[in-house]
C-alpha cells in the first residue's frame, strides 16, 4: 500500500502515521500538512515522506493522490470556538478542502478514509447517537464536517469512489496540545493540573462526552485501510461511553493521586450537552476492536504530558 495522510502532522495524524509505518504491507506513507495546527516534530523518527502544503492546492493534491492506493483525509480546521470566530475559514478548509481531496482521488479511485465529527448530531435528544438520526449541527464547525461526509458519500454514489467516513467523538491522547486557546478538554485539564492550576469547566460540568483514546482510533483506521472497508453511511468511531466533565475531573484525580481543583466558567456558544455514540455499526464492521479504558488512556496521556514538560523545562535551562 502507498498511503497519503492529509493532516498527518496533527495529533491524530501523527499517531496514525506511527501505526501505519509499522505495517509490513505499507510501502510508503506520505504526509501532506500545512502545519497550521500540526507540528513537524510530531513526525520525528518516522519513515514518512513529508510534504509541506495545503489541501487547497489542487495541483499538489492531484500529484500526491495520483500515486496513492489509500488516502486518509484528516486535514481540517478544528474547534467549535474557532469556527464561531471565523466561519468562512472553517468552511473553506473543511468543506472546500475535502472537495479538493475527493476531486484529486476521482481519477485513480484510491480507497478514501476521512474524518467527520460527532458535532454533526448537534443537541439531538436521543441518548445514544446512531447514524440514522437526523443531523442538526449547532456550529459552523459541525456544519462543515457534515459537508465533508456528505461530499464523500456523493462521490461514492456518483463516481464509484470507495469511501469510509468516520464520525470522531472527543479523541484524546499523546501529542494533543494544550498550548492554544482552542485546546480540547482533556489536554486542558491535564495541563492545568500538572501546572498547579484549577481545571476550567464551562457551564455546570454535567455535560457528557464519549471520550475515545487516540490509539483505539488509529487501530480502527489501520484495520480499515488494510481491509479496504467502505460504508454507504458515516460510521461512529467511538464506543458508547458517557462521562461528564465532573466525572472526568474525578477520574483524573484518581489517576494523579491528588485532588483536582475546579474553576467554573460561563457556558460556551455551540457546545453540545450530550455526546454519546451508538457503536453498533462500528462493531459490525470491526468486530475485534476493543477500546482503551478512560483511566488507562488518561494515564498514558499524563505520562506524555509529564515527559513533554520535563523536556521543555530542560531545554530552557
Amino acid at each position: 500500500m502507498r498511503i497519503l495522510v492529509t493532516g498527518g502532522a496533527g495529533f491524530i495524524g501523527a499517531n496514525l502515521c506511527r501505526a501505519l509505518a509499522a505495517m509490513p504491507e505499507v510501502r510508503r506513507v506520505t504526509v501532506l500538512d500545512d502545519l497550521s495546527s500540526g507540528h513537524a516534530r510530531n513526525l520525528d523518527g518516522l519513515d514518512v515522506d513529508f510534504v509541506h502544503g495545503s489541501i487547497l492546492d489542487a495541483e499538489l493534491l492531484a500529484t500526491l493522490a495520483g500515486d496513492a492506493t489509500t488516502v486518509i483525509h484528516l486535514a481540517a480546521r478544528p474547534s467549535v470556538p474557532r469556527s464561531l470566530e471565523d466561519p468562512l475559514a472553517s468552511h473553506t478548509v473543511n468543506a472546500t478542502g475535502t472537495l479538493h481531496v475527493l476531486e484529486a482521488c476521482r481519477a485513480g479511485r484510491p480507497h478514501v478514509i476521512l474524518a467527520s465529527s460527532s458535532s454533526v448530531y448537534g443537541d439531538c435528544p436521543e441518548p445514544r447517537k446512531h447514524e440514522d438520526l437526523p443531523t442538526r449541527p449547532l456550529s459552523p464547525y459541525g456544519a462543515s464536517k457534515l459537508a465533508t461526509e456528505a461530499y464523500a458519500l456523493a462521490y461514492a454514489r456518483c463516481f464509484g469512489l470507495p469511501v469510509l467516513p468516520f464520525r470522531f467523538f472527543n479523541v484524546y491522547g499523546p501529542l494533543q496540545g494544550a498550548d492554544h486557546a482552542y485546546a480540547a478538554v482533556i489536554p486542558t485539564f491535564v495541563s492545568a493540573v500538572l501546572s498547579g492550576r484549577a481545571v476550567p469547566v464551562h457551564g455546570d460540568g454535567r455535560q457528557a462526552r464519549d471520550f475515545t483514546y487516540v490509539g483505539s482510533v488509529t487501530d480502527v483506521i489501520v484495520q480499515a485501510a488494510r481491509n479496504r472497508v467502505t460504508s454507504a453511511t458515516p460510521v461512529n468511531l467511538a464506543f458508547g461511553t458517557r462521562v461528564s466533565l465532573l466525572e472526568l475531573r474525578d477520574i483524573l484525580a484518581v489517576v494523579l493521586g491528588e485532588p483536582v481543583e475546579t474553576a467554573f466558567l460561563p457556558s460556551r456558544a455551540g457546545d453540545i450537552r450530550e455526546s454519546q455514540a451508538s457503536p453498533r455499526l462500528l462493531r459490525d464492521l470491526f468486530p475485534g476492536v476493543r477500546p482503551m479504558s478512560l483511566a488507562d488512556g488518561l494515564r498514558m496521556t499524563v505520562t506524555w504530558f509529564e515527559q513533554t514538560m520535563r523536556t521543555q523545562s530542560a531545554s530552557h535551562m
